[in-house]
């Protein structure tokens, strides 16, 4: 048996702190909170979030819809079922897009979205591709093509 192995018998119960109970309780005059101070008074402490009157966390942050992104993606987006009537083998960009008129104009780089349906073998080269649009132009037998 160690000093760390021992522990109190099981049942047995510690008695509670006497705060401001005289020299002789171990916890007299401030009670075991110090001097003065905020944290020294009585009655409850800060709240949570409490910076000592600086303006909190909590209500520096802006409200609402979210935090807008710094470097956001700007995306031209375009569904497959708009890709069907280009002619089978093709080779899909941003600008073959704007040629066959099938885009008027453009916001950012290519992405394409899997609503619809594709049965026209395509080579098809973008920015990003939905995981439906990935396997909808595959399964149609053509290929994607990340740039």
């Amino acid at each position: 048996m160690r000093l760390n192995d021992v522990r109190p018998q099981k049942g047995s119960k510690k008695r509670g702190r006497r705060l401001g109970r005289g020299v002789a309780a171990g916890q007299g005059a401030s009670a075991g909170k110090g001097m003065r101070g905020q944290n020294a008074r009585s009655g409850s402490s800060t709240r949570p979030g409490f910076e000592g009157g600086q303006q909190p966390l909590y209500r520096r942050i802006p409200k609402l819809k979210g935090f807008p992104l710094v470097n956001r993606k700007i995306y031209t987006t375009i569904n497959v079922e708009k890709l069907a009537a280009l002619p089978p083998n093709s080779e899909v960009t941003l600008d073959s897009l704007k040629e066959a008129g099938i885009l008027t104009a453009s916001k950012g780089s290519l992405k394409i979205l899997g609503n619809g349906e594709l049965s026209v073998p395509l080579t098809v080269k973008a920015a990003a591709f939905t995981g439906t649009a990935r396997t909808k132009i595959e399964a149609a037998g053509g290929s994607c093509e990340v740039i």
